[in-house]
């Protein structure tokens, strides 16, 4: 984990697990990252592999059978919160100590999420406008109903809706449109950090880039701080800052964006990239990655890709490998990198 003096969020050796039929699985293994100020992480990796469970973490909304068994999420308020039975002082604040009401003057306010699919996380039965007043109130008891519209109705016209829609309902809007309303519903309260997860994946391609630059273009506008999880390299490519690649729960490689497309380091980073189609040279025959990902109730011991992994040794069979810096800026979690 890179050290910084200007990280709004640190995330140091955290873990999640699911209690299943079968056994425990490990959701999220021992991560570490920082996230600085006015920056975007991208975390990237295979479905299952933690991304969404990483998230979720962030905000406290592991569900059940889920939860947080250890490490720190640390993050840096800038004013005092009020809140009806506590004040959280400004300055870090480790979010896994707060109770369920400090948590909850947090989210929102300080700490947004975009779900993935906006019609389940949308209320059905209310409209737009509802939804604004609720978030609105539910931070702000005393705001009027009345000014809670009016706000609303600017944050639509800034995504390009017509403000007037704030009486109509969710599936009265397309798939794009809704995922702006998500996008306007998490901006609404000026957060901090914006965890978008997913959030052009039910999209086509035209809708998606248009959503992209729309979040570029508010996070630039609010200075805001971002967590772009995706399996879409190429969206990452375009937003990120810095991304994290993940395998079955744990971090394998942290690299600037630039770095990591010119050269990946860790052997499934390099399979990631090399399976992306390439459109310049239709003739090029498509990679895959062979296998499966390992089962997370009986996880294997070492390095749980090697199974997978062209470049496998004894010792990746028998020893996990440590996140750790290889060149400037870049950490790889690889027996490749590490001497002896």
């Amino acid at each position: 984990m890179l050290e910084s003096e200007n990280n709004l969020l640190e995330i140091r050796d955290l873990s999640v697990e699911y209690k299943t039929r079968r056994g425990v699985a490990k959701g999220v293994d021992a991560i570490s990252l920082n996230v600085p100020e006015n920056k975007t992480l991208g975390v990237a990796g295979e479905s299952g592999c933690g991304k969404s469970t990483l998230g979720r973490a962030i905000m406290r909304l592991v569900a059940y059978p889920g939860r947080i068994i250890s490490g720190d999420i640390i993050f840096n308020i800038e004013e005092d919160i009020v809140t009806s039975n506590a004040t959280i002082k400004r300055g870090q604040v480790n979010l896994l100590k707060l109770n369920e009401k400090e948590m909850r003057a947090i989210r929102g306010k300080e700490i947004s999420y975009i779900f993935q699919d906006p019609m389940t996380s949308l209320n059905p039965m209310a409209t737009v406008g509802t939804h604004f007043i609720e978030i609105m109130k539910a931070h702000d008891p005393t705001i009027e109903d009345e000014k809670a519209i009016d706000r609303a109705k600017k944050i639509l016209i800034g995504l390009g809706i017509n403000p007037e829609r704030v009486t109509d309902y969710p599936h009265q809007f397309s798939g794009g449109m809704r995922q702006r309303v998500m996008i306007g519903l998490a901006l609404a309260l000026k957060p901090k950090l914006l965890i978008a997860d997913e959030p052009t994946t039910s999209l086509d391609v035209i809708v998606e880039a248009q959503i992209l630059e729309e979040i570029a273009a508010l996070k630039d506008k609010f200075n805001l701080t971002m967590i772009l999880i995706t399996h879409n390299l190429g969206v990452l490519a375009q937003t990120a800052d810095n991304i994290a690649i993940m395998y079955t729960s744990r971090v394998v490689e942290l690299s600037p964006t630039l770095d990591l497309f010119e050269k990946p380091l860790h052997p499934y980073a390099q399979a990631l990239l090399q399976s992306v189609p390439d459109v310049t040279h239709p003739e090029k025959q498509l990679a895959w990655i062979p296998g499966a990902p390992p089962d997370l109730v009986n996880p294997l011991p070492g390095c749980m890709y090697h199974p997978r992994c062209p470049h496998a040794m004894d010792i990746c069979t028998q020893i996990v490998p440590p996140l750790v810096e290889v060149e400037p800026g870049r950490l790889v979690a690889c027996h490749l990198y590490l001497e002896g």
